[in-house]
């Protein structure tokens, strides 16, 4: 019976020890461990033809050189500041355009340095609501920002907004306004051709 006895706590021990180790691997309520975890994603613009602007945020990556990165908010004036080199004109550069030029001034310090920026952050595009919206006025863009997403930025359309009459009106380099219809409830459906990309300057009028 002694036998008995002690193979029953073995059997007891080795579960309650299995339980245990699970619960460590798995974390609080089944999430997985905080290592495997993923990182929340950034929006990002794309290196090429988007140009920065005032109040735009940075993220400038100096290879090896800890320091002298970090994000970097881009002033009224159209400057960033970094160490060693002080004031950089950012504005009206593409990203591609800063990192070679930061990438030139600190050759005065480092050889042959490595330079990467990345928009975190537009505010310096805006798109502007009118008419039967519940937050009118202007709205900071995202890359990429839909007509959907401004909508929705500015609180959605209000119970009297007419869904068949929207627009959106967009400066030409000519000069004057293009006036482009659009489909709101087929981009409501997820129709992709008709949730119109909108522009720096672009405004939605709801009627």
């Amino acid at each position: 019976m002694k036998s008995a006895g002690i193979v029953a706590l073995v059997i007891s021990l080795a579960s309650v020890a299995g339980s245990g180790q699970q619960k460590t691997a798995t974390g609080p309520a089944g999430s997985a461990h905080p290592a495997m975890t993923e990182t929340p994603a950034t929006e990002q613009v794309s290196n090429s033809g988007y140009t920065i602007g005032a109040s735009d945020v940075l993220n400038v990556t100096v290879w090896r050189e800890p320091t002298l990165s970090g994000q970097i908010l881009v002033r009224p004036d159209g400057m960033i500041s970094m160490a060693l080199l002080g004031d950089v004109q950012a504005s009206g550069l593409t990203p591609s355009q800063l990192g070679d030029q930061i990438e030139t001034k600190l050759k005065k310090f480092y050889q042959d340095p490595k330079v990467t920026v990345v928009v975190m952050q537009i505010h310096s595009k805006l798109v502007f609501l009118i008419g039967e919206v519940n937050k009118k006025g202007p709205v900071d863009m995202t890359a990429g920002m839909t007509l959907l997403e401004a909508i929705s930025s500015a609180g959605g359309l209000t119970d009297f907004a007419n869904q068949k009459k929207i627009y959106v009106l967009r400066n030409q380099e000519s000069g004057g306004q293009l006036k482009i219809p659009v489909h709101y409830k087929d981009a409501l459906k997820g129709n992709s051709d008709f949730n119109l990309v909108l522009r720096p300057g672009d405004t939605i009028v709801v009627p």
